[in-house]
């Protein structure tokens, strides 16, 4: 069984991550779906995305649900029918979710050397400027812990019209800390995120957000 890790963040939040190894035919016998996510499976043009889908309800069985335990809202959100909240995320052979009583997202991305070209896209050019003095491949790495923060904030919030370069600002942070915040401005608000982040393997980095409830100002 390709469980990969498990973060108890705290006692009311847990990260399962799963290695996949299996192959289609395999996961595809052990895994049971409901008829909405058997038709979405069908649909999936990449076996790749079919084993991670796969692979998202195994991590769920590990956490004590099943596919039938899962739904998801007219934007596409998930939830469980327990009212826990959960995020999901798959990255080439990783797949994961996160469980908490509050509300969370979770991204796990590969460190590519493509998100150079695209940073400017996602990144203000302030960030950008104090960014480009670290060496490549700290670059990188940090590039991509800003998508995954930016990423995961944007399936807690999951509201059309949210930029990541011009709506989500992470603060600055070293890759030793594993941590840090970002700030939401929208729609006439602010609010703060507790990011954490950490390695998988060598070059995929895994962020999940939290919601900071307290910090919230209507302007």
């Amino acid at each position: 069984m390709p469980l990969y890790k498990t973060i108890h963040h705290n006692s009311n939040t847990q990260i399962l991550i799963w290695n996949i190894t299996e192959s289609f035919e395999q996961l595809n016998q052990e895994v049971q779906l409901n008829e909405k996510s058997q038709l979405r499976l069908n649909g999936m043009k990449s076996q790749m995305h079919q084993r991670a889908f796969l692979s998202v309800r195994k991590l769920l069985a590990l956490a004590g649900y099943s596919d039938f335990d899962l739904y998801y809202d007219e934007f596409g959100k998930p939830h469980l029918i327990d009212e826990k909240q959960i995020s999901i995320t798959h990255s080439h052979h990783f797949s994961a979710i996160i469980i908490s009583n509050e509300a969370v997202g979770i991204d796990i991305e590969m460190q590519r050397d493509i998100i150079l070209k695209i940073a400017h896209k996602f990144v203000n050019d302030e960030e950008l400027s104090r960014l480009q003095k670290t060496d490549l491949t700290d670059y990188i790495k940090k590039l991509t812990v800003k998508w995954g923060a930016k990423e995961a904030i944007f399936k807690i919030k999951n509201e059309k019209g949210i930029s990541f370069k011009d709506h989500i600002q992470v603060a600055p942070f070293e890759l030793n800390q594993t941590q840090t915040t970002a700030d939401l401005n929208f729609n006439g608000a602010e609010q703060k995120f507790n990011i954490h982040f950490s390695e998988l393997d060598t070059n995929f980095t895994l962020v999940y957000a939290f919601e900071n409830n307290d910090t919230i100002q209507e302007h």
